[in-house]
């Protein structure tokens, strides 16, 4: 008897995985796996208010208090009154998460590599295709 495939256990175990993999990687910057996804988006998207990255990593809004907090406190972002809605901050990349950039961003591309070994590149443009139509069907349950 076969055991039936779950496409969110292989999505679980990966995730899971990867932040193991990258808790290795940063812990020598003092970042935490939990952490390097909110300061890679703020790489992108620097000056957005908490409940927007919130929004961006489909995390509820505690978890990136908490996350920004700890960033805060590492020395890798600061919040600055928004001038627009005083009762926003925008959250702003210090000189030392910009200097981390680089490495962070090289840790990512190759945990990627790692991930796609194997794959031809018509496989992997498939593989996200096909992932991203997940992340969207996903979405629609939120």
């Amino acid at each position: 008897m076969s055991q039936e495939k779950s496409v969110g256990k292989l999505i679980s175990c990966i995730h899971r995985y990867t932040h193991i993999h990258m808790h290795k990687k940063m812990e020598t910057y003092g970042i935490g796996s939990g952490q390097l996804f909110f300061l890679t988006r703020l790489y992108r998207h620097e000056g957005i208010n908490q409940e927007t990255l919130a929004e961006i990593l489909s995390v509820d809004k505690a978890t990136c208090a908490r996350a920004i907090k700890k960033l805060e406190e590492q020395g890798f972002v600061i919040r600055k009154r928004d001038e627009t809605d005083k009762r926003s901050y925008q959250i702003l990349l210090t000189d030392k998460a910009k200097k981390l950039k680089p490495q962070i961003k090289q840790t990512l591309q190759e945990w990627t590599r790692n991930l796609l070994k194997g794959f031809t590149k018509k496989e992997q443009q498939q593989l996200f295709n096909y992932l991203e139509r997940i992340e969207h069907n996903a979405s629609l349950y939120k």
